[in-house]
C-alpha cells in the first residue's frame, strides 16, 4: 500500500487544512527517474519526504499526523494508536486519504472522527462517525492530476451504522485490506528521538557496525535464547561479554546506538516497501551518516519496492541532497501550524535550497530578528551582573 495524498481538517493545532502529497508534482526530467518510484509511465512517488522548520514550528506534530494516518489505514483502532493525541479534543476531524492498494487500485478514504464524551485515564476517546471509500483502477489514470480526481466514481463503500461486527474506532478499509491481504509496514522512531535504546536482536550486520564505528570488529548475540550473552569485539582488543543488551550503551556512543537501530529498521522497511518515520533525523548523527540514509532510499537499485523515508530536520544543508523541491515541506507556527510545499515557493530545482532557507527568502525559516536582539540584550545584561 502506498500513500499518494493526505488532507486533514479539524485538527486543533493546525491553522489551516494539512495537505501533503507524496507524488512527484513537478515535472520529472528524463534521467532523473532513478530517485523516484514509478507507478505509471509518467507518474512517480517521492521515496524521501522531508519537513524542515525552526524550533517549535510543528514538524513533530506533522510527522505524528502522518503516523496516525498510516495506522488508520492499517486497521488499527483509533484509541490504540500511539499518536492519537494529535486529535486533541477535536469536535470533527476529517481525514481525506488517497492511496494505492496492492490490487493496483487508486483508493480514496474519507474518514470523519469525533471526540466521544468519555474519558479513560483522563484521555479522550474517539469514534468514526462517517466514512466513505472509493476505488478506481490505476490503469484509468492517464495524467498526474487524475490521481486525486474521483469525480463521477461510482465504486463506493459508505459506513452506514449497520456494520454489526465493526468497532466504531476502526475504519471500513479493514474489509478491503483483509480481502486483498494488504498491509503497510511501518517503522516509527518518533518516540525515540531523545532516547537511544537497542532492541534485542539476533543479528547486527558487521557492515552497519563498521560504517558507524570502524573501531568495532563485531557485535554478536547468542542465538540460543533471549538470555544469551552479547559478544562485543573491538579491533585489537579482547572480546567483551555482556549479559544484557542495555549494557552496550556503556561501550558504544549514542550515535552508534541510534545508528544500529535506525539502519536495522531501514533495512526492514526497504525489504518490505514500507515507511520509516524519523523526527530530527540529524540528532546524534553527523551529516554523512544522515546523507547516506537518505541516499539509500533515493537509490532505486537499493530501494526496489518503493519504501519511503519521512523525516524532520533543523539542518538546512540536508535540503541540498535533493534534486527536487516537491518532496520538501516548510513548517511554520503562527496562530497555528502551517505546512507549505517548497515547490510552491521555489519554482526552479537548481537554486541552492539551504541558501534560500537560511537567507529568510522562504519567510519564517530563520529566528525572528526582534527575538534575537532581545536574547542578545538579556545575555549582555546578565554578563554585567556577573561582572
Amino acid at each position: 500500500m502506498k500513500i499518494i495524498n493526505i488532507k486533514v481538517s479539524g485538527l486543533p493545532l493546525f491553522k489551516e487544512d494539512l495537505d501533503i502529497h507524496f507524488y512527484a508534482s513537478q515535472r520529472v526530467q528524463d534521467g532523473s527517474e532513478e530517485n523516484l518510484y514509478q507507478i505509471l509511465p509518467k507518474v512517480f512517488l517521492n521515496n524521501v519526504n522531508g519537513f524542515i522548520g525552526i524550533n517549535a514550528s510543528g514538524k513533530t506534530t506533522v510527522l505524528r499526523t502522518i503516523d496516525f494516518t498510516l495506522h488508520l489505514l492499517n486497521n488499527d483502532p483509533l484509541n490504540h494508536i500511539q499518536t492519537r493525541d494529535i486529535l486533541g479534543n477535536t469536535e470533527k476531524a476529517v481525514f481525506d486519504i488517497i492511496f494505492l492498494n496492492n490490487q493496483k487500485q487508486v483508493c480514496r478514504l474519507v474518514t470523519t472522527i469525533r471526540t466521544k464524551k468519555i474519558y479513560i485515564n483522563f484521555e479522550p476517546r474517539y469514534c468514526i462517525t462517517e466514512e466513505e471509500l472509493y476505488t478506481k483502477p490505476l490503469e484509468s489514470v492517464k495524467y498526474k492530476k487524475q490521481l486525486t480526481d474521483f469525480a463521477g466514481c461510482t465504486n463506493l463503500v459508505r459506513r452506514n451504522g449497520t456494520e454489526d461486527f465493526l468497532s466504531d474506532d476502526i475504519s471500513v478499509v479493514i474489509a478491503m485490506n483483509k480481502r486483498n491481504q494488504d498491509h503497510i509496514f511501518i517503522s516509527s522512531l518518533l518516540e525515540l528521538t531523545d532516547v537511544n535504546v537497542l532492541e534485542f536482536t539476533e543479528e547486527i550486520p558487521d557492515e552497519i557496525i563498521k560504517f558507524l564505528d570502524p573501531s568495532i570488529e563485531s557485535i554478536h548475540i547468542d542465538k540460543e535464547d533471549k538470555g544469551g550473552q552479547i559478544h562485543l569485539k573491538f579491533i585489537g582488543q579482547e572480546e567483551i561479554l555482556l549479559n544484557r543488551i542495555e549494557e552496550l550503551n556503556g561501550y558504544l556512543s549514542s550515535g552508534t546506538v541510534k545508528g544500529i537501530r535506525t539502519f536495522n529498521d531501514a533495512i526492514a522497511v526497504l525489504q518490505r516497501g514500507g515507511y520509516l518515520l524519523m523526527d530530527e533525523i540529524e540528532d546524534h548523527f553527523n551529516r554523512e551518516i544522515v546523507a547516506t540514509l537518505i541516499r539509500f532510499f533515493m537509490d532505486t537499485k537499493v530501494n526496489k519496492y518503493g519504501a519511503s523515508l519521512i523525516f524532520s530536520t533543523h539542518y538546512p544543508e540536508l535540503l541540498d541532497e535533493f534534486n527536487r523541491n516537491d518532496c520538501i515541506y516548510i513548517t511554520r507556527k503562527r496562530d497555528g501550524i502551517t505546512v507549505e510545499n517548497l515547490s510552491s515557493i521555489l519554482k526552479r530545482n537548481d537554486i541552492k535550497k539551504s541558501d534560500a532557507y537560511q537567507s529568510g527568502f522562504l519567510e519564517g525559516t530563520v529566528p525572528i530578528y526582534e527575538s534575537y536582539m532581545d536574547l542578545r540584550k538579556e545575555i549582555q545584561r546578565s554578563m554585567k551582573q556577573e561582572g
